[in-house]
């Protein structure tokens, strides 16, 4: 009857353990489906997937470079060509629009692309414009069933281990005290035994159904899967030229400030220290010239 008893209950605990499990195992299942299949049906923009990637301003830049409206030279300024001073002719993409447009406000000075993706206002309420537009396309992906952030189903979970635990000990120590009789007690321990080996296993199961139910990121996949076709058809040249200049947010900043160079506050400190020295020398030397001046002091001789 022990071992009876025994089956039982490790079968009804090994089901309520794995239970659980099953229906994680159905419903990430399901969501990692159908996010999928959402992710499969998605048409992204290359300028979308370059914005999601914070790569929009200078796959605009690039597509400004190839059409002929801009020139970057070697230290990262931007120049507008002929073809880009023209006011009827623009790109037909908003983006590149916008930024042909911020570079024009600041011609005929030079301004850096990186200067622009940061400060220029319009610029950004344009760029911020079109993300908007376009992220109200991607469909709503649904979320993951984890229990991360849960303290509640944590609580339970800590909860639930100790108990098992706790029981697949007294099981165990049962199981291994009683001696069966029979064929059919030594199969009811053996059903036991196995429904024990599962228990030990349950967390080892739970971490299958996670990694192979794990969906991943397959948007930011579909992202990162090519850069922007404009910045890509750009020579190695060009290409430097152009993230030279988007890093560039401080010295070429067009009609918004003059360049200051570094070397010149240097040499404004030198002169200082050269006036003070001069001044401190040319001092000593009126001193000195003083006190050699004969009967330029002492008291005067008598008779």
């Amino acid at each position: 009857m022990r071992q009876l008893a025994l089956a039982i209950l490790v079968s009804a605990v090994t089901a309520a353990v794995y239970g659980p499990i099953a229906l994680l195992w159905w419903r990430r299942a399901r969501v990692r489906s159908r996010t999928l299949r959402l992710v499969a049906a998605v048409e992204l923009e290359p300028y979308h997937m370059a914005l999601l990637r914070h790569e929009a301003t200078e796959a605009a830049a690039a597509e400004l470079v190839l059409a002929g409206y801009l020139r970057i030279d070697e230290e990262g300024a931007a120049f507008l060509t002929e073809q880009g001073r023209d006011s009827a002719r623009a790109p037909a993409h908003p983006l590149p629009a916008a930024l042909l447009d911020a570079v024009r406000r600041h011609d005929p000075e030079p301004v850096s692309i990186g200067w622009i993706d940061w400060s220029d206002e319009e610029y950004l309420q344009r760029r911020s414009a079109y993300r908007s537009e376009r992220d109200a396309l991607l469909p709503e992906l649904p979320r993951m069933p984890d229990g991360q952030g849960n303290m509640f189903l944590a609580c339970c979970s800590c909860v639930g281990i100790a108990l098992v635990m706790l029981f697949w000990l007294l099981a165990g120590a049962l199981l291994v005290t009683g001696r069966p009789h029979g064929l059919r007690e030594w199969a009811f321990t053996v059903v036991a035994a196995l429904g024990l080996a599962a228990l030990l296993s349950a967390e080892k199961a739970g971490r299958v159904v996670r990694e192979r139910t794990k969906c991943g990121d397959p948007l930011g996949d579909l992202i990162r899967a090519e850069p922007h076709p404009a910045f890509a058809a750009l020579d190695e040249q060009q290409r430097s030229h152009v993230l030279l200049s988007i890093e560039d947010r401080g010295r070429w900043r067009g009609a918004d400030r003059i360049v200051e160079e570094d070397d010149d506050e240097d040499d404004d400190e030198d002169d200082e220290w050269l006036d003070d020295k001069v001044w401190w020398e040319d001092a000593y030397e009126y001193r000195a010239a003083d006190e050699d001046e004969p009967g330029a002091s002492g008291p005067p001789s008598s008779g």
